[in-house]
């Protein structure tokens, strides 16, 4: 197949950005598909097939799950340093389909899974050769994962010509398009996919998204021939580490009275980031860009050797990613309570009343999650055509409230998520230890009378939590981290989610092990009529409790980018620099 013809910033590259927009959204689409309907029924794939103690099930899920987000952080150097985004993008699609392909085949083939429990309670486990199989479709789907979603977004928006009116405003339609499929494909895997997972084959259920994998390859390499591909241009990471190492060579030496003449200011003519001010916050960083006598100067106004003198710009950079990192810190607690909503609560729907109304048809467990999802949707447009021209009006700001204010609020919505999860997870309980069961369900217990969609109060609420805080955290990552460093940025999100499902499962790791041989019970016993999930609920909701008076503080501490505050003592501009400013 043809390859896409490479260009760099300085080249004019010939941009197809709408014809080529059928196959990146076809790619991003049907990757979606594929990959969103397996990964939210993997639980009760886990326990119904592979036999695994729920546990043990959500450590898994959890340990994946972290796995895949923290890997963003590598695909994204690696796209950003050698490969791009279409080899990267490229190699990660097939490294998903084989992953999806494997897994399919552990459903599929009888020796590659272990036998069925049937009426028993007892149940043969995975042999090591099956479970070596299964892991092995799981590190293809995490390399898949590490190079598609830091690079997705960022490669349909290099389709068009940032430079035009017609490019600006192909972009924008583009990212609308963009969570737009995310929506459709997440209503699609949480309902259609897992119906046919949990009540007709695991082995169709996983062959369709499977297949839809394949077709995401397929539109992906079509549209070879008129993608525009950007050479890579070097990851910041590097320039992050020069400043370290530059800082560390220079710590004896004293900081200078006068910056504008002592310090080295030099900015590359090609740079996309905007000009930041000289700052005396972590002020042992500045060191790095002294110019001693050692320091040798290019013509250009560029060190000869950069991992001994870094300019101010790099090391105003690296300062606001130091800012950035105790607000980044404090969404870690955060994404605990969402991992809850997308782990936990399926178990809850398992042993609550699933009938569809008065119908003998049972909602799958893992689709309750699709509420979470519906009142994200519901709630944006109502926030952005309605709540913020109020606010506006109200506060004199363009956005209504800021960026902290809208994490803030929907770290305390997740507080509020976390009490009433543990509120109906009493009710049902005590429900199922009271009044008639609707039967038992094996090697967990009895199925309480509580409808399933007492649930939805919690999903309602962590829907909205995220509709303030996970979005207001992109909005927050994006604007304050400086313009060649947004490919860490996107990663920020991610590897915020990957710590967070690591806690996770080490919070449930240890409430188990503790509580296991309490005379009062384990508060996560297989069976949650015998356990006390409520108490493992309020536990998490005291924890989003000091979280949030934690992310107040940093939230007080911090200063916007570009804002006026005491430490921007001088401005870049009073700096004397041949080169002009960008």
């Amino acid at each position: 197949m043809e390859e896409a013809k490479e260009v760099s910033k300085s080249d004019e590259p010939k941009y197809r950005g709408v014809k080529a927009m059928p196959f990146v959204i076809g790619n991003e689409t049907f990757e979606k598909l594929g990959t969103l309907g397996t990964s939210s029924n993997l639980l009760v794939y886990l326990t119904n097939v592979f036999h695994m103690n729920s546990v043990t099930a959500t450590n898994f899920v959890n340990v994946f799950n972290g796995t895949c987000n923290f890997g963003t952080l590598l695909g994204a150097f690696l796209s950003d340093t050698y490969f791009g985004r279409y080899k990267t993008l490229g190699f990660a699609s097939i490294s998903s389909s084989l992953g999806m392909l494997v897994l399919t085949l552990t459903a599929a083939i009888s020796n590659l899974h272990p036998p069925s429990c049937g009426t028993t309670d007892t149940c043969v486990a995975p042999t090591a050769w099956q479970m070596a199989f299964l892991l092995s479709a799981f590190v293809l789907l995490v390399i898949g994962a590490s190079g598609i979603r830091p690079c997705n977004l960022a490669f349909g928006a290099d389709q068009f010509n940032p430079n035009t009116e017609s490019g600006k405003r192909g972009i924008t339609s583009f990212f609308n398009w963009y969570y737009f499929t995310f929506t459709f494909a997440m209503m699609v895997s949480l309902t259609v996919i897992v119906y046919v997972q949990t009540d007709k084959s695991w082995a169709w259920g996983l062959a369709i998204p499977t297949f839809l994998m394949f077709l995401s390859c397929f539109f992906f390499f079509v549209g070879t021939r008129i993608y525009v591909m950007v050479i890579p241009a070097g990851s910041p990471v590097t320039s992050v580490l020069q400043v370290l190492v530059s800082a560390v060579k220079k710590r004896k030496a004293a900081l200078p009275e006068q910056p504008s003449v002592s310090l080295c200011n030099h900015i590359p003519p090609n740079s996309i980031s905007s000009r930041l001010a000289y700052t005396k916050q972590f002020r042992f960083l500045n060191k790095a860009a002294i110019i001693t006598p050692e320091d040798q100067i290019k013509p250009d106004g560029s060190a000869a050797n950069p991992w001994r003198l870094c300019s101010i710009q790099q090391v105003e950079e690296l300062k606001c990613l130091l800012r950035i990192t105790p607000i980044w810190a404090a969404g870690i607690i955060y994404y605990v309570s969402v991992v809850q909503q997308q782990t936990y609560v399926v178990f809850q729907a398992i042993q609550s009343d699933r009938r569809l109304g008065n119908t003998s048809f049972r909602i799958p467990p893992a689709s309750y999650i699709v509420f979470s999802m519906l009142t994200l949707t519901i709630w944006i447009p109502i926030y952005d055509r309605i709540i913020v021209p109020t606010l506006r009006k109200l506060t004199k700001k363009e956005d209504g409230i800021t960026i902290l204010q809208k994490i803030g609020i929907g770290m305390g919505v997740a507080i509020a998520t976390m009490v009433v999860s543990a509120i109906v997870e009493t009710h049902r309980r005590d429900l199922a230890l009271t009044r008639p069961t609707l039967g038992s369900v094996p090697r967990k217990g009895a199925i309480s009378s509580m409808s399933g969609y007492w649930l939805v109060p919690q999903l309602a609420l962590a829907g909205l939590s995220e509709g303030f805080a996970i979005i207001g955290q992109i909005e927050f990552f994006y604007k304050q981290f400086p313009e060649n460093m947004r490919s860490i940025a996107g990663s920020c999100l991610f590897c915020g989610m990957a710590l967070a499902s690591y806690l996770s499962s080490f919070l449930v790791s240890t409430v188990h092990g503790i509580t296991e041989g309490d005379a009062r019970g384990n508060w996560l016993a297989e069976d949650l009529n015998k356990g006390r999930l409520d108490y493992f609920y309020y536990l998490i909701a005291a924890l989003e409790f000091l979280n949030l008076v934690y992310f107040l503080l940093c939230a007080k501490w911090y200063k916007y980018k570009g804002a006026n505050a005491k430490t921007l003592d001088f401005p870049l501009e009073t700096m004397q620099s041949d080169n002009p400013p960008v």
